[in-house]
């Protein structure tokens, strides 16, 4: 029960994170004939993929080190603020004539779009090879075809977000609570367990959230005026 979970969580935040790649495919071929098109997305998807894969493995082996796994979890936290607040980080990308070209691109803008994916994955996989591959291996198609639906789905139903960046959240707690150096220090207290986790998907919801709001229109002329 707890590998099935743990899939699930491995393909939900594939999903979550992913949501632009589908976009960079588009603008990167944008401008190529129909056939090259396709050529550009499988090369393009699948040399991405591989980098990404690799990349995770990487990352699962780092987090052995002690106070990178604490860092790790750090670093999700804020990622997953930023997924709440809708934080856009990445350049925009020019469409390319020729298909070697578009490839590129899409290897390179999804390799630097991609560290908050691995940071998560390795998280959520706590050191599961064969999870991490079937996680990667389902996850991976649908993010590459399928994330148009993904962002309409996200758009008209915003709680998915907020759910999924709350759970980002708790992980990222439980990421930090594991490391090597950390764990001894709570280990006479159980419940820190579940509450530090718990307190980090709290700071998730509210930062997140006031990020959000002071980003909307006529949000920044509110706080000045408080």
């Amino acid at each position: 029960m707890d590998w099935a979970v743990a899939l699930l969580s491995i393909i939900t935040v594939n999903l979550l994170l992913s949501g632009d790649n589908a976009l960079v495919i588009a603008l990167a071929s944008r401008k190529l004939p129909p056939e090259q098109q396709k050529k550009a997305i499988f090369w393009g998807g699948a040399g991405a993929i591989g980098l990404r894969i690799l990349l995770t493995f990487a990352a699962i082996i780092l987090l052995k080190i002690p106070y990178l796994q604490l860092i790790g979890g750090l670093a999700l936290l804020w990622i997953a603020i930023n997924l709440l607040a809708g934080e856009e980080n990445h350049e925009e990308l020019e469409a390319k004539n020729s298909l070697g070209d578009a490839i590129k691109t899409i290897i390179i803008a999804d390799l630097v779009m991609s560290i908050d994916n691995v940071i998560a994955i390795a998280a959520v996989a706590k050191g599961n090879v064969t999870l991490l591959v079937i996680g990667l291996a389902i996850s991976i198609p649908i993010i590459i075809w399928g994330s148009k639906v993904i962002h309409m789905l996200m758009e008209r139903w915003p709680i998915i977000i907020t759910i999924g960046a709350a759970f980002l959240g708790w992980t990222a707690g439980e990421m930090a609570i594991a490391d090597k150096k950390i764990l001894p220090l709570i280990e006479p207290y159980p419940w820190t367990h579940w509450a530090i986790p718990a307190a980090f998907a709290i700071i998730v919801i509210i930062v997140g959230s006031m990020l959000s709001k002071s980003k909307q229109p006529g949000g920044s002329q509110q706080n000045n005026n408080l």
